[in-house]
């Protein structure tokens, strides 16, 4: 049995922020996506369009010093929705980071319309991104 062509959505995703691949990127989301950072931090906020995700996407590698990885551990998708467990890694200075987050994900006509960051422990990243 074959993966969902989201599933490899996904990981084709999560390879192009490694390679910092934005036309990559461009491609997987719609023009109207909205991605939602939780929390009251640096990054926290909803973000609508491409270029405010990618902007977002650049001051987090500010904040980590551009160490930010994430790291997907598990993914699951189908015609509406994937979810991701992934590890974030970074350090900034003498600080480090290595936490899992929940990333949930809403797929319109084969691209991410909406996306949800979840942190498994919300307060130590904000404490990392300070």
């Amino acid at each position: 049995m074959s993966d969902h062509p989201n599933l490899g959505r996904m990981r084709e995703g999560y390879d192009a922020f490694g390679k910092g691949d934005l036309a990559t990127l461009t491609e997987l989301m719609h023009e109207d996506i909205r991605w939602h950072e939780p929390g009251d931090g640096p990054l926290s906020g909803t973000y609508e369009g491409p270029q405010a995700v990618f902007g977002m996407f650049g001051r987090s590698m500010e904040l980590t010093e551009n160490s930010l990885r994430v790291e997907p551990v598990q993914l699951c998708a189908d015609d509406e929705h994937g979810t991701a467990l992934v590890r974030f890694t970074a350090h900034r200075g003498d600080r480090h980071l290595d936490t899992l987050v929940a990333q949930v994900y809403r797929f319109r006509d084969g691209r991410v319309a909406e996306f949800w960051n979840a942190p498994t422990e919300p307060e130590a990243l904000q404490a990392f991104l300070a």
